[in-house]
């Protein structure tokens, strides 16, 4: 009768003789992608062979304000801040039956002279957490004379084995009633902010995830901010 050698690293025989891949050698075999804002659930149970998740997190970039200038007058406003980011590696025997993540909502835009809404966190249970940008700021009134206006300071790193903060939202300047820049948009590990304008118009949107909404500006007339980029969860599981 013909005999087979097992190599003991990677395979196992069951007692009821069957051959099975030792849990833990089999590498990477799924990974998740959370892309829209929300909350969702990960059972444990439904993935048998699971070893361990390698968790990435994305924080939303926050929103930018809205500019409404009186007639030939300037208001410019700052960008919103940008998400932080945050990566952790968690065995599978640490984890809870169901582990919750959630995806953080870009900050909304103002409107009129409102400022920008903050973004939200998002994150994969207790594990890791990447914290929102805050929205930009609508300090600035309406007028001729030379001013600059700082953007929010960016979030602070959260939690995981390896986290960073999100960038600062760009400040913006005015001139006189007829010249300035409004801020860019902070930057976040995986998105861009939304840039700086000179001429007057509407905030400026994110690319990627977790950007910081670019400023609005106004030489006279009703401009709304723009949403921060959403965040992003994606998990890898191995086996």
């Amino acid at each position: 009768m013909a005999s087979v050698c097992v190599c003991s690293d990677y395979f196992r025989i069951t007692d009821d003789g069957e051959l099975c891949l030792v849990p833990g050698t089999m590498g990477l075999r799924l990974t998740l992608f959370f892309k829209d804002a929300g909350t969702y659930q990960f059972e444990k149970a439904e993935y048998p062979w699971l070893a361990r998740v390698r968790v990435e997190a994305q924080g939303a970039g926050g929103g930018s304000a809205g500019a409404n200038a009186a007639a030939d007058q300037c208001i410019v406003r700052p960008g919103g801040a940008g998400g932080g980011w945050s990566q952790a590696t968690v065995e599978a025997s640490a984890l809870g039956a169901v582990e919750t993540i959630v995806v953080g909502a870009g900050g909304t835009a103002g409107t009129g002279n409102g400022t920008g809404g903050a973004g939200g966190s998002s994150s994969f249970g207790g594990f890791v957490v990447a914290n929102g940008g805050d929205g930009g700021t609508a300090a600035q009134s309406s007028g001729t004379v030379a001013d600059a206006v700082q953007g929010p300071a960016g979030p602070f790193a959260g939690t995981g084995q390896y986290a960073s903060g999100g960038g600062a939202g760009g400040a913006g300047i005015r001139l006189s009633g007829t010249n300035g820049q409004s801020g860019a948009g902070g930057e976040s590990r995986l998105g861009h902010g939304g840039f700086a304008r000179a001429a007057d118009g509407v905030g400026t949107a994110p690319r990627g995830y977790g950007g910081g909404a670019g400023g609005a500006l106004s030489y006279g007339g009703d401009f709304d901010g723009a949403d921060g980029g959403s965040g992003l969860v994606i998990v890898e599981l191995y086996g």
